[in-house]
């Protein structure tokens, strides 16, 4: 189903070193070496994005692949393109080039911070390893990609009783490297909206 958008991308893409594809996420991951900067699913090509390049996808109107979980959804960082860039090939491998930075960059804090397991991220303990277990996300790559609030809300379709607000501030500590008591109030304010919406 995906594999004419496949085709065209791996061709564009022939700019970067050892481009191949993989399956991915009900899709396929479009890989230079070993880092992930694209995905192909439901006939549209995703971009990856991060901190950095996030804010340009979204005031651009492009919005992520969510794709479901064990039934929960999982909003991922890769944007769709709209259908007219296909029309300006360039500015698709511009991003593409922003796209794999953004990759490279999150793959190397990951591998600097190195946990392998969730229990041994910041704020959390192995009883929360075991209650994220239970809600679907089994390891340190799949809390980052799912991120602190979808995670959250796992945890409250699972753990309906026992899972209080501390525990987002939890998940956004050990997602962001940090304590708890230091993510900033602004930060703090944006999960409860978004949590509330």
């Amino acid at each position: 189903m995906d594999k004419p958008v496949l085709k065209d991308s791996l061709r564009l893409f022939r700019c970067f070193d050892n481009v191949k594809s993989r399956s991915m996420f009900g899709g396929f991951g479009v890989f230079s070496g070993e880092t992930m900067f694209a995905l192909v699913v439901n006939d549209k090509l995703h971009l990856r994005a991060n901190a950095e390049n996030e804010e340009q996808f979204k005031k651009a109107g492009l919005s992520p692949y969510v794709y479901k979980k064990r039934g929960f959804p999982v909003v991922t960082k890769h944007y769709a393109i709209p259908e007219e860039w296909w029309n300006e090939p360039e500015k698709i491998i511009e991003h593409a080039k922003h796209s794999f930075e953004a990759a490279k960059q999150d793959k190397e804090k990951k591998s600097q911070s190195g946990p392998s397991r969730i229990k041994d991220l910041p704020n959390l303990r192995l009883a929360n390893e075991r209650m994220l277990k239970k809600a679907g996300i089994t390891t340190v790559d799949e809390l980052y990609e799912a991120g602190a609030l979808n995670a959250f809300k796992a945890l409250q379709e699972t753990h309906q009783d026992t899972v209080n607000i501390d525990l987002l501030w939890a998940l956004e500590g050990a997602v962001s490297g940090r304590h708890w008591s230091v993510i900033p109030q602004q930060r703090r304010s944006e999960l409860l909206a978004k949590l509330n919406s």
